[in-house]
């Protein structure tokens, strides 16, 4: 357990730096440009997820890979794993970065995006695509590092990056006067520093990570490796971000109040139960490297503490957001805007309550990807947003139910994921770890 929090720690610090970039973008548009510019970057923010899931998805299976490799101490598979990864995801972020731009005007009828909000949110968006690379930088030399136990050094980047990222939001929106498209200059400035500053630091610092010219080479064997991970992880991360995406438009249809409502507490939703996610991330590069190495007792005796401390967690962070649910909502919208608070406020009394719930299906998630099942982890990724899609559009049809129905459908979307994952481990634990 000590192992465990040593390392997670570190990856916990650096994503709630990490969602410092939006929650700064949120916090300095929503308090200078006002509910529409708010709405705007709001909005952009669930879209962002989504892409970016992408990159994060195959970097993450990517990073099992290594771990694996890490804990069976296969320094050339290691090696030949690093040239492979880094060409394929380069590749696609390529691709994804042109797509993005070309269908940049379809975005606004497939999100419902009222005209009065599109002008700022095509503003913000035009220049937030600029920063896909940097995010594939950065996230694929953190999780190579991770692999093998450095979970400072990403850390270490993020800081400088989440510093200088507010200094610029604050230059470009209220000295420069900028608008939105200042507050997404400086996210993405913000995030080239972190991206070049780590990829330089991984190959002049880290020895394996320094590969010669016999592992640069597209090996066949290692690209289905790679991609049986990283295919699949990035379908659990994309396929869970999209149905975040899909209730997006369903929010965007009840107006500009509760879009604003809530873009500002989407994010401190985030912002609550981020450490419960890496800390499943941390399990996870935790179990990937003992399952490589073979060592069972470790993996069950990770498996309970983990469980233990992401349920302590969850109910005190639970307990938190209920009673402060209106303060926190009073830092991104001005006292004025009272229906704005009251509709964030609910959301996060119901979302609040259930943290638990998805604190343990991020557990579930690092668990089956690190087995090598990252099948099942799509599995439970597809039942709760199936669920939460499903839920969000039917009941807000309802006229006596509306936006409540969207806030419900979130925590009976993570429940019913739980159930089924629970399930499934109780039925194979014994096969889960035939090696």
């Amino acid at each position: 357990m000590k192992s465990m929090l040593r390392f997670a720690v570190p990856m916990i610090l650096g994503n709630l730096l990490q969602q410092c970039y939006n929650i700064a973008d949120t916090l300095i548009v929503g308090r200078f440009l006002g509910p529409n510019a708010l709405a705007a970057v709001g909005s952009s923010f669930a879209l962002m997820t989504f892409l970016t899931s992408i990159l994060l998805g195959l970097c993450m299976g990517s990073g099992t890979f290594f771990s694996i490799r890490f804990g069976e101490k296969d320094e050339r598979g290691f090696k030949e794993g690093i040239f492979t990864s880094f060409i394929l995801i380069l590749a696609l972020s390529a691709a994804l970065n042109l797509l993005v731009f070309l269908f940049l005007d379809e975005i606004q009828p497939f999100l419902q995006v009222p005209d009065t909000v599109w002008g700022e949110m095509r503003s913000y968006l035009a220049v937030i695509f600029c920063g896909i690379f940097a995010t594939f930088l950065y996230n694929y030399f953190a999780f190579l590092l991770r692999a093998i136990g450095n979970s400072v050094v990403p850390l270490g980047f993020l800081a400088v990056s989440a510093m200088l990222n507010i200094g610029l939001d604050l230059w470009f929106v209220i000295g420069l006067r900028l608008g939105t498209a200042g507050a997404a200059l400086a996210t993405v400035l913000a995030q080239y520093v972190s991206g070049i500053g780590i990829m330089v630091y991984a190959y002049r610092h880290v020895p394996w990570l320094k590969i010669g010219r016999e592992a640069c080479r597209i090996r066949w064997g290692r690209v289905r490796e790679i991609a049986g991970f990283s295919i699949l992880t990035c379908v659990q991360q994309s396929v869970m971000n999209l149905g975040i995406l899909l209730v997006q438009g369903v929010v965007n249809s009840f107006g500009t109040a509760v879009m604003a409502a809530f873009a500002a507490a989407v994010k401190i939703d985030a912002f609550a139960y981020m450490p419960v996610q890496d800390f499943g991330n941390a399990f996870s590069i935790f179990i990937a490297q003992n399952y490589g190495a073979k060592k069972e007792e470790r993996i069950r005796a990770g498996l309970k503490g983990a469980v233990a401390a992401a349920l302590v967690f969850c109910v005190v962070i639970s307990a938190a957001v209920w009673l402060f649910a209106r303060p926190l909502m009073l830092l991104f919208v001005d006292a004025g805007e009272t229906a704005i608070i009251a509709e964030g406020v609910r959301y996060l009394h119901i979302e609040g309550a259930f943290y638990f719930g998805i604190g343990c299906l991020f557990l579930l998630y690092g668990l089956y990807r690190a087995l090598g099942r990252p099948g099942m982890s799509v599995v439970l990724t597809v039942i709760s947003l199936g669920t939460r899609v499903f839920l969000a559009r039917f009941l807000s049809a309802i006229p006596a139910v509306g936006v409540l129905g969207i806030w419900w459908s979130v925590p009976i979307g993570w429940i019913l994921a739980d159930a089924a994952g629970l399930l499934y481990y109780l039925l194979k634990r014994r096969k889960l770890l035939c090696w």
